[in-house]
């Protein structure tokens, strides 16, 4: 297995990444967790379906006795009535400061996992296992944990690194293709803000991507992980550089909270949100129209939205950025490219620009 290592001192932890490799995950464990006492594995129904029996037998194997949770699946309970559930069955069962916990799932299993693991007796120790592409490419690395608020998307979690983030690219094959399509979202934008070479890779292997060729497959999460695992152990808590992996989520965020979570797939907006972000930058002379060209292109060609629902009113996008985590001192910041491979960070976008981009962009989504 490929090994990347999330460098942050004392915490650093590796990414570990393979295809077909869910027999190590339980020595990789152990490693991980030498003094693990109980091991509870969170999941939703249909990931455990497919997963579960493979994965407890790995973890046995390891030495563990692994228990398994089933939660309710979806953005829309991506809530802390869900996390109250893993609490509940972790203050039941008795499991102690020497326990952990392990995401098995997509991005909303692993967020709601690691904030149980980040809150629970003040902290424990947790296993990312993610099985789809967003997961494995963004959420399960970095160490954000949390849940949603009826008024605002992930304003209610932690930072919490786990010890190990365990990566089998075959997970993908039982992947619903629009779920492969909306994770890839977040593979064309690790692209456009930190490597070029990465984002024509993608250009030109799109084809294979989609085909689900395990080359092709290990250079997306390969190369996605060693982006985001850069940025993350230069800047943990999101105090300067690690803003720029909300390329594309100022305004993504919003369209997802408007439609409704759940409604907008988490990808599909972070896609809108880059062509608008990429939109905005042309308009204000950061970057040549060819950045915004080819972002729109390779989204496109990926079968992913580029323009805002029809039914999302210019004030209703503009009123809900006033309420995201990005607002600093009542300026919203915005990353936007000055070139493939390079971003800025800014907080004095005119709010016409903001309106014009959404208005251009306003039909339905295809």
């Amino acid at each position: 297995m490929e090994t990347i290592t999330v460098g942050l001192g004392e915490r650093q932890y590796p990414i570990q990444i393979g295809s077909e490799r869910v027999a190590d995950l339980g020595a990789a464990a152990r490693e991980a967790l030498p003094r693990c006492d109980r091991l509870l594995v969170v999941s939703n129904a249909d990931i455990a379906a497919l997963h579960a029996q493979p994965v407890l037998e790995s973890l046995r194997a390891g030495g563990f006795e692994p228990a398994l949770l089933e939660l309710p699946e979806g953005e829309a309970k991506k809530t802390v009535a869900t996390v109250e559930r893993v609490w509940d069955h972790l203050i039941t069962k008795g499991y102690t400061r020497q326990s952990a916990l392990v995401a098995l799932g997509g991005g909303v299993v692993g967020d709601i996992t690691g904030f149980a693991a980040a809150s629970y007796m003040r902290g424990i120790d947790c296993i990312q296992v993610p099985t789809s592409l967003l997961a494995m490419v963004d959420s399960s690395v970095g160490g954000k944990t949390g849940v949603n608020h009826p008024r605002a998307k992930n304003t209610i979690g932690a930072f919490w690194q786990p010890r190990l983030v365990f990566i089998d690219t075959a997970f993908l094959h039982t992947l619903p293709p629009e779920e492969l399509r909306a994770g890839f979202a977040e593979v064309i934008k690790h692209g456009c803000i930190r490597n070029t070479a990465y984002f024509e890779f993608l250009e030109t292997h799109l084809d294979a991507i989609f085909a689900l060729d395990d080359a092709a497959l290990a250079r997306v999460v390969a190369g996605s992980c060693e982006i985001k695992a850069d940025v993350v152990a230069r800047d943990e808590r999101e105090s300067g550089l690690r803003t720029i992996l909300n390329y594309g989520h100022t305004l993504g965020h919003a369209v997802e909270t408007l439609a409704g979570y759940g409604q907008v797939r988490h990808g599909e907006a972070v896609a809108i949100g880059m062509v608008a972000a990429a939109g905005i930058a042309v308009e204000m002379g950061l970057c040549d129209p060819g950045v915004l060209n080819r972002t729109r292109s390779l989204i496109e060609r990926s079968g992913l939205p580029t323009r805002f629902p029809s039914d999302l009113t210019t004030g209703a996008v503009l009123g809900k950025l006033k309420s995201d985590k990005k607002v600093q001192d009542g300026r919203v910041r915005f990353v936007l490219p000055t070139s493939l491979g390079e971003v800025t960070i800014r907080d004095d976008v005119p709010r016409e620009t903001i309106a014009a981009t959404i208005e251009s962009t306003g039909v339905t989504l295809s």
